[in-house]
């Protein structure tokens, strides 16, 4: 239970801090998505994940993405109770974390948006966005999958590595689609924002999960596996 525990605090401070930069500072610095607001919301995700790594990394692994989950899984690292598990107490953490942006939002004075990663698109940007988050996510978790490899990753470096590719994914997806690359990130928050981040969850979960899987396929060729 306590690996299940430590993934719910792990995404609750992912979503957080994560997406309270976008709604804090972004709306400070006016639109997120341009110049410096992209550069902070980047390293406010990135180095949530390096932190969480080093803290709840030896009890659960800090998956706190249910894309990550899906990959370690399909690379026969995890069975399917506990992958199953991670993903339900990940969301669960996500909507926790979503809940005290939405009483922070509520009682202060930014009216900035609860939610990043479903911002709502056009039908003409809806393919763009699908292709931004599967394969952002696919370059992610292959990152995840290669770095924390037992024989072949980067050890006790592997929460550095992992933190600055999120960093990396997000400096050139957020104008794209906000970024998501992470399942559960993304439904905490559309749950508070609901209408068109609620319609188009559907692309935020479905895409990350494949991106995860293809990335599972190609490190298993790779990694001779």
């Amino acid at each position: 239970m306590k690996k299940y525990i430590a993934e719910m605090v792990g995404t609750m401070v992912l979503v957080l801090m994560g997406c309270g930069s976008a709604v804090f500072a972004g709306s400070i610095a006016g639109t997120v998505g341009a110049g410096v607001g992209t550069i902070d919301v980047a390293l406010a995700f990135g180095l949530s994940v390096v932190a969480m790594a080093y803290a709840i990394g030896g009890i659960s692994g800090c998956h706190i993405n249910p894309a990550i989950t899906l990959g370690v899984f399909l690379s026969g690292r995890m069975g399917g109770r506990d992958a199953g598990m991670y993903m339900v107490f990940q969301t669960i953490g996500a909507i926790i974390g979503s809940a005290v942006l939405y009483v922070l939002v509520s009682a202060g004075v930014h009216d900035g948006p609860t939610v990043t990663g479903s911002n709502g698109f056009g039908e003409g940007m809806m393919l763009q966005a699908f292709i931004a988050e599967t394969v952002f996510t696919f370059v992610f978790v292959l990152v995840v999958l290669g770095s924390t490899d037992a024989k072949k990753g980067a050890g006790n470096f592997a929460g550095l590595a992992i933190g600055l590719a999120l960093v990396l994914v997000h400096i050139v997806c957020i104008p794209i689609t906000g970024t998501s690359v992470n399942p559960a990130r993304s439904i905490g928050p559309a749950l508070f924002q609901g209408g068109e981040a609620l319609s188009q969850l559907w692309l935020f979960i479905v895409a990350p999960f494949v991106g995860a899987a293809l990335s599972a396929i190609v490190w298993k060729m790779l990694a001779g596996k």
